[in-house]
């Protein structure tokens, strides 16, 4: 028995990520139930990306009860979305316990959020248009929409390149856009051609928005940093992940919730457009700063 704890206990940390950018909803609750669905598909021959797939159809039929007015359907729209991020960390933890990973896996992974919640905008948007006949609510959506999509952008970079950095450069998600680019560039035309070069402009944007942490990641892959400017890199950029967490879907999804329980739904798009871009602006300062102090740093070497 304690053999098995033992066995899982060590599987599950292998399944994560890292437990030091994971907010504190997703390690009590989040992850655990993740871990369990995913340990006993991991010998199913289900596949991650087959999760994925299911977590999308799932996340958006969720987001498109928000369009209704009772609470029963609210609630139901809750669970939907509750379970598709539950089964979005299923897909992971069950690729790293599988071994079973792609670069299309991750791709879907990625756009599965945004799916989720672009359905949301149009649904809460034409509640509103019916409920009000006021066409300015899909302009708001639509700058919602675009506001959740950077947030998110440079949530992931700042997470992925963190794990890049504390690891040693290896096995980690992070790629500069010339690498993405370059790959994309030499796949053969299909329909993981087309994923793979949308996920390029989306590299292209970060790359757009983190203009030191590009030349940082370059001068790193030249010359890395030594355990003692790792670690001093690390305490800096933990202290940003705690900020960029609201900008994660349980950060989002409190004022989701709340908004939509009391019947305001339209107030979760001022809390993205004015509050959560206050945070990314913010964040994003501390980050590009952060990453000025150790070029600085490593030119005076």
């Amino acid at each position: 028995m304690n053999k098995d704890r033992l066995e899982r206990s060590e599987a599950y940390l292998s399944s994560l990520k890292s437990l030091e950018t994971e907010n504190y909803i997703d390690r009590v609750f989040y992850r655990p139930v993740g871990f369990r669905i995913a340990w006993s598909l991991r010998r199913s021959g289900i596949t991650p990306n087959t999760i994925t797939v299911i977590s999308i159809v799932v996340g958006m039929m969720g987001a498109w009860l928000f369009y209704y007015e009772s609470i029963g359907m609210i609630l139901l729209g809750i669970a939907g979305l509750v379970a598709a991020n539950i089964l979005d960390c299923v897909d992971g933890q069950l690729a790293r316990l599988t071994g079973i990973k792609s670069k299309i896996g991750r791709i879907l992974d990625g756009m599965a959020g945004d799916l989720w919640f672009i359905t949301l905008y149009i649904a809460i948007s034409l509640r509103m248009y019916d409920t009000t006949g006021e066409w300015l609510f899909f302009v708001v959506a639509g700058l919602s929409m675009l506001s959740h999509l950077t947030q998110a952008a440079l949530t992931d970079l700042y997470k992925t390149f963190h794990l890049w950095v504390i690891g040693g450069r290896n096995g980690k998600e992070f790629e500069s856009y010339e690498t993405v680019k370059a790959k994309v560039d030499a796949m053969p035309a299909g329909f993981s051609k087309f994923l793979s070069r949308i996920y390029s402009y989306y590299t292209l944007m970060q790359a757009k928005l983190s203009p030191r942490l590009q030349r940082l990641a370059s001068r790193l892959e030249v010359s890395p940093f030594t355990d003692e400017e790792s670690r001093g890199f690390r305490q800096g950029s933990m202290l940003i992940q705690k900020l960029i967490n609201l900008m994660t879907f349980n950060g989002r999804t409190l004022a989701l919730f709340a908004s939509a329980l009391v019947g305001l739904p339209w107030f979760y798009f001022v809390y993205e457009i004015l509050f959560l871009n206050i945070v990314l602006l913010v964040s994003r300062a501390q980050h590009e700063t952060l990453c000025k102090i150790y070029l600085e740093w490593l030119n005076h070497e």
